[in-house]
């Protein structure tokens, strides 16, 4: 009795054992795969570490391997392959497919001499071999066909980065418990991630070659995750697509992070600018390549590493490109980033790219949470039958369809090249998780706030008609407000797509006046939120009255803006200015915009500003009335914006930038003067590869009449502690009075080129700067209250019985000179500004710093 006791015991304990294991083990399976040529690999060792428990993957390169509590660490291990140790959560990981790196490739930086080598170009087969390649690609231009159109599929999704077990448990996350459902394993960097966001875009792109034209038509646009939680989500979206953006090695450079890298196939500086090295012959989908590997000269420099698979045949021609980042790269936010490229053969014998994926690992400094941005796209349906003309007749080079942000599930089956994962396709009960937590609604109202400068009045269901804002120029000071207070708002495209409201009112506690601003504007185009959306087509009434200084119109911000609100030197000649005006802007796709103003305002001087007549009597002048026209004309070729609540970002500045006004006062029709004024400029970036950038404006004007001197032309003074473009630091508001000018600002971004040969800045990745700004300026007799006793002139403002208005020498240009650090801590520029003449003009700076809050990569 008692054995059959202990053997029922100890079968109990065995079957207990047996059914807690069945309830707690679970598995893991997946297919293991060579990264260079996604080839299943077979007897691949998978197995936790230590634990003695583990598996083989079959012939067919899958594996199934069992999960326990507390084991999270699976270890992939072959001969020929670098180990690969991937982070697994038990009881949520349940598939799992592994991409293996050959131990010839590390994609994460390619090291292949000693730092010392003595490398050469000459008689260098690797180097004789690229010139064959780049001699090659020649050919492989789908331009050469008189037609061709193809689809391209893009997805990119932003997700948290390397999401542990720790971090579900602890913290903000321990109280959304619903996150685990959402984790899933990268297989390219065997790390957890968190999709927020998956956008998804199919196009169709067309072109004619006689008379040439191209087109692309987006047929679908699908956006889920964190966009919805923005009314302006479409930001996220652009801004991912303009850095992170299609890259064609084709290209002598290629556009990335913003800047343009040398391709490592560049015609032009290619074989300068990247060391070159032949590893091997190996077959890449089944087809005989050689094996070259890249590296720049310079680690530090904005270039890529990698390898190139070139077709072992007489084409030379690009079977597969890996481009990754060098470690020690200069480019801020990016702990690393791989492009994988893909090409293959047509029909009719052209080579064209059918995929181009790209990860991007991104923090905003080391110990922070880090982010994923992956870019999936895919090429293909290429053709190149001739196309009707009335496509090419569509108005744009990229036009939507109507239907495309509406498509079916059927469509998506269709055109859909990479599957959605199952986190992906779960993003809306993401989100409405997310919106169900108190505490959220309360972070994304601070986010919209701090990133839109808005705040809206709506929600998800009832989309915001009304949003208040700026949130910026809500309190800010000067010195005839003292005190102001504003309160702002402007209405949405949920309230009309075609009309639109604006307005505010302010109250300044020093002058006790009140100050306000309404408009009504009429959008020609039908838009989705703003009426500032490319192309703008509108037609606007505004009527306001407030107090400013005559410069505050060279500010590409609010006069009131709380930080520019603060000056560098006393402004107290200001004012009170009430003015109606009429305009009409139009902009077409190829980048001309046109712009019609009629305009009727009255100033009246504020502050230590007063208007007295040249009659030798001393005669006051309480207002000025002013009636006027003006045209204006910029072009732009190939500008693109990023829309927001408050205005248009430019996404590209690498094209010039053509400027052409003129103004004409009438006389008689509510004006007092009649007066022509005219002004050209031009803004140019040039790049200079590793030495960065340099950005020139150049303008030029005249008044051609006879004016009082409110209506000469006063040079763009900024008198804040803020940097703006094309804006002067160290001349005061008035200080000089010119009817002729012609002006230069340019400043050379160096890019860190020296400071990177300086241990501690290179560390630190600050980057250099240095900028020059010079004015001719000139005024005729006929202007020249102190050369014309004409009492239709005024004098000349003064403060406390001085003049603080000059003309200037034409023979003697007024410069200021500029150095500076950019990139401190990833986000502050400071310059330093020096004034080099006119040093002897009253109440001026001659020196002093300025700042900017400026990301860059």
């Amino acid at each position: 009795m008692g054995n059959f006791v202990i053997k029922f015991n100890i079968l109990f304990v065995l079957f207990l054992t047996c059914f807690t294991f069945s309830l707690k083990a679970q598995n893991i399976h997946g297919v293991v795969r060579d990264s260079t040529t996604n080839e299943t690999l077979a007897y691949i060792a998978v197995f936790y570490e230590g634990k003695g428990v583990g598996s083989i993957t079959d012939i067919d390169g899958r594996y199934t391997v069992e999960t326990r509590k507390g084991w999270n660490q699976l270890t992939f291990s072959a001969v020929g392959y670098i180990t690969k140790t991937v982070n697994i959560i038990p009881g949520v990981t349940k598939n799992m497919d592994i991409l293996l790196v050959p131990n010839d490739i590390m994609l994460e930086e390619v090291v292949i001499k000693p730092k010392r080598e003595r490398y050469k170009r000459k008689n260098n087969p690797a180097v004789e071999m690229m010139k064959k390649v780049i001699a090659g690609k020649k050919v492989n231009i789908l331009s050469n066909n008189d037609y061709y159109q193809y689809n391209k599929y893009q997805k990119i999704t932003l997700s948290l980065n390397d999401v542990t077990p720790k971090m579900l448990e602890t913290g903000v996350m321990k109280k959304m418990p619903f996150l685990k459902d959402q984790i899933e394993l990268c297989n390219e960097t065997g790390k957890f991630i968190l999709p927020l966001s998956v956008d998804e875009t199919v196009s169709q792109k067309i072109y004619r070659k006689d008379p040439k034209s191209e087109k692309t038509l987006i047929k679908g646009i699908s956006s889920n995750g964190i966009n919805d939680l923005f009314a302006t989500g479409d930001m996220l979206n652009t801004a991912l697509k303009d850095v992170f953006t299609d890259v064609d090695i084709y290209q002598d450079d290629i556009r990335l992070l913003q800047y343009p890298f040398i391709s490592p196939i560049s015609s032009k500086n290619a074989i300068s600018f990247y060391k070159y090295y032949i590893m091997d012959t190996i077959k890449v989908d089944s087809v005989k390549c050689f094996h070259l590997t890249f590296v720049p000269n310079n680690s530090q420099d904005f270039g890529f590493s990698g390898h190139l698979y070139v077709l072992a045949d007489s084409s030379y021609s690009v079977k597969r490109c890996l481009m990754n980042f060098p470690k020690k790269s200069g480019v801020n936010f990016v702990n690393s980033m791989n492009i994988i490229q893909e090409f293959d053969s047509l029909p009719n014998g052209d080579r064209v790219l059918i995929k181009d994926d790209m990860i991007v690992e991104l923090s905003l400094i080391k110990s922070s949470q880090s982010f994923q941005v992956r870019r999936m796209t895919r090429y293909d349906d290429f053709a190149f039958d001739p196309l009707p003309n009335k496509l090419f007749k569509l108005k744009g080079d990229v036009i939507k369809e109507a239907d495309a942000m509406m498509r079916s599930d059927e469509f998506w089956n269709r055109y859909r090249q990479v599957q959605l994962s199952e986190s992906e396709s779960q993003m809306d009960l993401l989100v409405k998780r997310l919106e169900q937590i108190p505490s959220f609604k309360y972070v994304i109202f601070g986010l919209k706030a701090l990133i839109e400068n808005f705040v809206e009045t709506g929600s998800k269901e009832h989309p915001s008609k009304v949003d208040i804002g700026p949130v910026n120029t809500m309190i800010s000071q000067n010195f005839v407000d003292g005190l102001r207070l504003r309160f702002s708002a402007q209405s949405t495209a949920n309230l009309n797509p075609h009309l639109f409201f604006k307005g505010y009112y302010a109250y300044g506690f020093k002058d006790k006046r009140s100050k306000y601003m309404g408009e009504i504007e009429y959008s020609f185009n039908k838009c989705e939120y703003l009426p500032r959306e490319f192309p703008k087509h509108s037609i606007a009434l505004n009527y306001q009255y407030d107090v400013m200084a005559p410069t505050d119109k060279f500010l590409k911000t609010d006069k009131d803006n709380v930080f520019t609100s603060f000056r560098t030197t006393k402004v107290d000649q200001m004012n009170y200015v009430r003015k109606l005006f009429l305009k009409y802007e139009y902009e077409t796709y190829f980048g001309l915009k046109t712009q019609l103003e009629i305009k009727h305002s009255s100033d009246e001087p504020t502050g230590s500003l007063v208007y007295i007549k040249n009659d030798g009597l001393g005669t006051i002048v309480p207002k000025m009335h002013t009636s006027e026209v003006s045209v204006m004309f910029r072009y732009a070729q190939g500008e693109t914006y990023v829309n927001t609540k408050q205005r248009r970002l430019p996404i590209s500045f690498d094209a010039p930038v053509f400027t052409l006004s003129h103004t004409m006062g009438l006389k008689g029709v509510g004006g007092d003067y009649k007066y022509n004024m005219s002004e050209i400029g031009i803004y140019k970036r040039f790049w200079f590869s590793s030495w960065g950038k340099i950005d020139a404006f150049v303008k030029g004007g005249a008044e051609w009449n006879k004016v009082p001197f409110p209506l000469l032309i006063m040079p763009a003074a900024n008198t804040s502690y803020i940097l703006q473009r094309e804006t002067f630091n160290l001349i005061n508001n008035l200080e000089f009075l010119n009817d002729r000018y012609a002006s230069l600002d340019i400043s050379w971004d160096m890019n860190g080129k020296i400071f990177n040969r300086i241990p501690l800045l290179k560390k630190l990745k600050w980057r250099e700067i240095i900028g020059f700004k010079m004015l001719y300026g000139t005024l005729t007799d006929k202007n020249n209250p102190n050369k014309s006793q004409d009492p239709d002139l005024f004098l000349f403002p003064t403060r406390d019985g001085k003049t603080t208005s000059f003309v200037m020498d034409p023979h003697k240009p007024y410069m200021e000179f500029s150095v500076g650090i950019h990139n401190i801590f990833k986000l502050v520029h400071v310059e330093y500004v020096r004034r080099l003449n006119y040093l002897d003009n009253p109440d001026i700076n001659k020196w002093g710093f300025r700042f900017m809050v400026m990301m860059s990569f």
